[in-house]
Parts: structure tokens; C-alpha cells; sequence
């Protein structure tokens, strides 16, 4: 039976870290989601929810054309939490002030509380080290708020209205690097707004079954299946849901990692015992791909691609209709989704057709990864499926800078091999988000067996992340880096230079394209 979750709804102001903010709400069991600023007070509050988060944001609430929420919103019975700038917008719109200090709060912080009473503290400890990132600062609270922490340069690190339940932050609880951060949101999520937490595993895999099988009825359906952990969960609850009615597709772009294509045969065929048909296309997306370089091209392309063939597939099994992604909520935002700018458009999102003849079913597009795997644990499904690291619904033709060819495709294949091969080995798979290689399409000199060689470089890129939307570099050790090139330079022909990518997300993403 489906449970209508108490919901919590974050208004993005442009924050780095809004996408973490919801995710920290939810792993409170309260079910939270990203509204845009722009969307009107109405539509908030049509939404019932329990508690409104005011993100961060790049702007000063000084600038002409600084981003604000209709200050009815103060007055709507709605409890109000604000976080940086968000914070700092709500003293403002409440009769506070915030003052250009001419300096700043960029990193850890010590954080000193003040109040012993306050309800967002709670009886965690009275000084801790909080991650701040402002440059204007809250010098006098709003009337019927008090101060309850400060910092060296945020006199007014965090203020409480407890009769209207207003509350503000000027730090950042949703980072990794502020102390007992969750224990804030369990305050705001509980003790001020009273949630309920229902928003479970067990739940979302129940709604979705309903979800499916309200929208699908008897009809067929189809699943794109990559071997990938998204698109095997979404297969596996569209299966719970609606059994023999799915015929999973699995395409062989050509564009796979080494071993890929016998791999998902034998899980999905063999050991799952799933109705797979396996479309070999290679040929046909490298035809597409042939002189195209632009990134957001490549995508759009193989997007098509795809769904040309889903569309072939389906005119052979009675004109099925219906088409199974594992789209995520970061997909759905990093695609421009939710009044969000542009980063890439993921094939499965911006990269479709826009005469596409399919309705999608799309059971994980409101899901972060982690809670994807936590799904996937539930519903059975293998460990090396599970904790698989992500890999581009493009494929190897989004780590390949420039134009797309089969020389380059092999040598990246087997550059990328070598990489997840020693990743394993040293015991850190697991560790890290992605590990893989890049194939730029450049030359460099290098001398091998005292001559002069004109070849391409490999770069590897290995990071850490909670949910893809930030990311940091890995720190491999040397011992692995040092093998890893001997490798590649030895094994791989036509590659004479290895570098190591130690860019973070932002400014970078964690793909280069």
C-alpha cells in the first residue's frame, strides 16, 4: 500500500551541494526533493510539506538581481530552515542584517555554541569544527531570534526562532567535513517539523511496483540493460512488478568495456534466467559516430541511436510501447532538469529523440545512487552487480577526446582494463566512485627502445564521491600509480605517456566529456 511520506523541500539557490542536502535529509527517512527558487509560493505549499530548506548559493543577498522566495513563505505555518545563503536571505527578509565583512570563512571552522537550549544543536557537543564557505556574514538576528553558536568571522553562525520555527545556519551541515552535521538535520527533520520516517527501502521498492504497474498495465514492456547497476535494478523492479511482461534489450554499441558483452550474457541470460535479446550494433554507432568530435553531439547521437534500435526491437515483439530506463535524479539535474543549467546531456535524458514513440518508465528518476544500491541489495540482485562502479550509458566513446574510431576504441579498451585490473588488486574498488581511463586524441613525443615515438597519451581519473553530484581526486598510492603506467606504456601499443587527472568536481566533472 502506498504511504503518503512527510516531505521535506529544498529550495535550490544555486548551491553546490543541494543535491547533498536532499540526500541528508533522506537518509533520515524523510523523503526530500529539489524545487527550483522560481517556483511559486502556491505550488510550494500545494505540496504540503512538513519543512522548507533554503540552500546555499554563489550570490550575495547585496547584488542587484540577488535571488529570493516570496517572503509570505516566512508566515505559512511552514518551518524554515536556511543554510548560507539561504540563511543569510532570511535575516535579511526578516529584518536582520547581513554586512560585506571584506573577508570571509572558506573551509573548517571552529564553531562555539552559546545556547544551551538550542533545539538544532541539541546536546551535541557546545564547540566543533564546521565547513563555511560565505563571504557576507549575519551580524544581527532577525526580531524574536536568538543566537545560539558563533564562529571567528560569523558572529551569528546559527540563530533559532523556535516560536515560528525559523532557523538558520551559516555553515554547510551537509558536507562530509562538518561535525555531527547529521545530527542537525535529525532535529530539523524531527524535532521541528515533526516528520514521520517512512521513506524506506522496503517503501520505495513498494511504490515503484505500484508506480509500474499502474502505468504499464497488461501491456509489454521493454528494458534497456546495460549490465550497469541502474538499468539491472530498474529491470529487477519492473520484473517484480509486472514478471513476464518485460523482454530485457541488451545493445552491443561497440562503444563496451573489455569482457563486457560475455558478461551481461552470463548474469542475465544464464544466471537470471531473463528474456534477453542481445542487438549487436556495433558497426551501426561507430557508422553514426564517424567524424563527430563535439561531446554534446556524441551523446544526442547515441541517445538516437538507441532508441532506433529499442523501436526495431519492439516492431518484432507485438509494437511494444513501453521503454524501462534506470535514469537517476542526477541525471535528471545535470541534464538541465528542475530549472538547472546544462552540465551534459545524458544520452537517456537530453540525448533522446524527440520523436521518440516510446513512454518511458523510469522507477528510479527520483533515486540517488547510493539508494539505487541499497535497492539493489534488497531485491537480491549480485554483489558485482550491485557495487559495480558507474560507467556512461555512451561508453567509452565520452573517454575518447575527439573522434571516435576503432584503433582508438581498442587501445582505450584495453588502457581501461589495466586500470580497473590493478584497482582490484590493490583493494580499492570498492573504495572508489569510478576508476578508468582517457584516451585524448593528441599526439605526444616520447623515446621507447632508444628511439623517437609520436604516440597517445592515457590519462587515468580515479575519484571519491558520495552521489556523483561532487566528487574528489583519489589519493592513489605511488606504488599503484607507478605500476599502472609501466603497465599501459608496456601493454597497450600506440601509448608512450600516462598522467593522472587530480581535478576535483566542481571545477571539473567526473567524466571529460
Amino acid at each position: 500500500m502506498t504511504v503518503e511520506h512527510d516531505t521535506v523541500l529544498v529550495v535550490d539557490f544555486g548551491a553546490q551541494y543541494a543535491q547533498l542536502i536532499a540526500r541528508r535529509v533522506r537518509e533520515q527517512r524523510v523523503y526530500s526533493e529539489i524545487v527550483p527558487r522560481t517556483t511559486p509560493l502556491a505550488d510550494l505549499l500545494a505540496r504540503r510539506p512538513r519543512g522548507i530548506i533554503l540552500s546555499g548559493g554563489p550570490a550575495s543577498v547585496h547584488v542587484d538581481g540577488a535571488p529570493t522566495v516570496d517572503p509570505a513563505l516566512y508566515d505559512a505555518g511552514v518551518p524554515i530552515l536556511g543554510i548560507c545563503y539561504g540563511a543569510q536571505l532570511l535575516a535579511q527578509q526578516l529584518d536582520g542584517h547581513v554586512e560585506r565583512t571584506g573577508g570571509g570563512e572558506y573551509g573548517r571552522t571552529p564553531l562555539t555554541r552559546t545556547d544551551s537550549a538550542s533545539l538544532l544543536l541539541g546536546d551535541t557537543p557546545g564547540d566543533r569544527t564546521v565547513w563555511m564557505s560565505h563571504g557576507d556574514a549575519i551580524t544581527a538576528t532577525p526580531p524574536g531570534s536568538v543566537v545560539t553558536a558563533h564562529a571567528p568571522h560569523a558572529p551569528v553562525a546559527v540563530f533559532e526562532d523556535r516560536d515560528h520555527a525559523r532557523y538558520g545556519v551559516q555553515f554547510h551541515p551537509e558536507v562530509a567535513h562538518t561535525e555531527r552535521g547529521a545530527d542537525l538535520f535529525h532535529a530539523f527533520c524531527f524535532d521541528v517539523c515533526g516528520c514521520r520516517p517512512t521513506w524506506t527501502h522496503t517503501s520505495i521498492i513498494d511504490e515503484a511496483v505500484d508506480a509500474v504497474r499502474a502505468q504499464i498495465g497488461r501491456d509489454r514492456v521493454l528494458c534497456g540493460l546495460s549490465g550497469g547497476v541502474d538499468s539491472a535494478v530498474a529491470a529487477a523492479l519492473v520484473h517484480k512488478a509486472v514478471g513476464d511482461q518485460l523482454t530485457c534489450v541488451f545493445v552491443d554499441t561497440g562503444l563496451l568495456r573489455l569482457g563486457e558483452a560475455e558478461q551481461v550474457e552470463e548474469t542475465f541470460r544464464r544466471q537470471f534466467q531473463v528474456d534477453l535479446v542481445h542487438v549487436k550494433a556495433g558497426d551501426r554507432f561507430l557508422a553514426a559516430l564517424a567524424g563527430v568530435a563535439e561531446p554534446e553531439r556524441k551523446r544526442k547521437i547515441i541517445g538516437e541511436t538507441f532508441i532506433r534500435v529499442f523501436e526495431e526491437v519492439a516492431a518484432d515483439l507485438s509494437d511494444v510501447t513501453y521503454l524501462v530506463q534506470g535514469t537517476l535524479y542526477p541525471d535528471i539535474v545535470e541534464s538541465g532538469g528542475a530549472d538547472n543549467a546544462t552540465i551534459k546531456s545524458h544520452h537517456n535524458v537530453g540525448g533522446l529523440p524527440d520523436d521518440m514513440r516510446f513512454e518511458l518508465v523510469e522507477p528510479l528518476r527520483n533515486l540517488f545512487k547510493d539508494e539505487v544500491r541499497a535497492i539493489g541489495e534488497e531485491l537480491g540482485l549480485p554483489e558485482e552487480i550491485v557495487w559495480r562502479q558507474p560507467f556512461p550509458g555512451p561508453g567509452l566513446a565520452v573517454r575518447i577526446i575527439g573522434e571516435v574510431t576503432p584503433d582508438r576504441l581498442e587501445t582505450l579498451r584495453h588502457a581501461d582494463h589495466v586500470v580497473t585490473e590493478e584497482v582490484r588488486r590493490a583493494g580499492l574498488y570498492r573504495d572508489l566512485w569510478q576508476s578508468f581511463a582517457v584516451l585524448p586524441a593528441v599526439r605526444t613525443v616520447g623515446v621507447m627502445g632508444d628511439g623517437r615515438t609520436y604516440e597517445y597519451p592515457v590519462v587515468v581519473r580515479a575519484v571519491t564521491s558520495e552521489d556523483a553530484m561532487t566528487a574528489d581526486w583519489a589519493r592513489l598510492p605511488h606504488e599503484l600509480l607507478e605500476r599502472l603506467a609501466s603497465r599501459i606504456i608496456n601493454e597497450v601499443p600506440g601509448v608512450n605517456r600516462v598522467a593522472y587527472d587530480i581535478t576535483s568536481k566542481p571545477p571539473g566533472t567526473i567524466e571529460w566529456e
